[in-house]
């Protein structure tokens, strides 16, 4: 913890823009108003072209195509809606790191927040809540390039294996990116059940009580990871798992063999 406190001693932390914070402070109304969310969003004419352009793409299968903010919110749904504004506006406050390739890190994002609700949805958790948290688990990366670019090529030294930039991350700095990501979402103010899914998200088997939520984003970018560079079929995904956090979990290794999604199903759309 010191280490971490050390970190983010006099470092300058990007702003999530007004309508980010507006959408925030919402996170932790269960119901919460439409006209809220949509007088947030309305205040952005591009960020509400992109949720308009989002809804139109091949994620969502629309029956019909959406012309404007109110029919997003209609055929995607509240919650939706305001989750991907969320995501947009996080992602815009960022700088391109060097040493790190802006479309290959958004679009594994994008993967572990897909998968991040998928097993939130197997397990009966709240999936806006599992998809945010799982794209925002990579951010203290960008915040480590930020502060430390000088680790940052060793951190992506290729090849990967799935979890090393935790294992480079740890031995480098004594901390891991999913511990700056936490701080930063408690800076920005973000529920602290994400706060704390984020923290635990790299090591979910070494904090107690267990936190489901952190587990589940553990597993995601591992599947991110795995679907993204290595290609493996589902039995060796999933055997390339660890099985105790499988099983803190109570996911069923043969029915996530049978069932897992291809990561092409979560990396259809871009939202930087």
């Amino acid at each position: 913890m010191a280490q971490l406190n050390a970190f983010f001693q006099d470092i300058k932390l990007p702003t999530v823009p007004e309508v980010g914070q507006s959408l925030i402070h919402t996170l932790n109304d269960e119901d919460v108003p439409f006209e809220r969310v949509r007088g947030a969003i309305s205040k952005d004419p591009a960020l509400t072209a992109k949720l308009v352009r989002l809804a139109n793409s091949a994620r969502f299968a629309l029956p019909r195509s959406v012309g404007s903010l109110d029919e997003a919110i209609t055929m995607v749904g509240l919650n939706q809606v305001r989750t991907l504004a969320l995501a947009a506006c996080v992602s815009e406050t960022f700088p391109v790191i060097p040493g790190m390739n802006p479309r290959e890190y958004w679009t594994e994002s994008m993967a572990c927040a897909g998968y991040s609700q998928w097993l939130a949805r197997t397990l009966g958790c709240d999936v806006q809540i599992a998809w945010l948290t799982g794209f925002m688990a990579r951010l203290g990366e960008l915040i480590i390039g930020q502060k430390e670019p000088a680790h940052i090529t060793e951190i992506e030294r290729l090849p990967h294996h799935p979890g090393g930039r935790w294992e480079r991350e740890s031995q480098l700095l004594g901390f891991t990116e999913g511990e700056v990501s936490s701080e930063l979402a408690r800076r920005w103010n973000f529920p602290p059940e994400i706060v704390r899914a984020l923290a635990t998200s790299c090591d979910p088997m070494a904090t107690k009580p267990f936190c489901r939520l952190g587990a589940i984003v553990h597993i995601a970018t591992l599947l991110a990871e795995i679907g993204i560079e290595e290609h493996k079929t589902p039995e060796q995904t999933i055997d390339d798992l660890p099985q105790e956090v499988l099983a803190a979990l109570q996911l069923d290794a043969a029915w996530l063999k049978t069932h897992l999604p291809e990561v092409s199903q979560f990396t259809d759309t871009t939202l930087h």
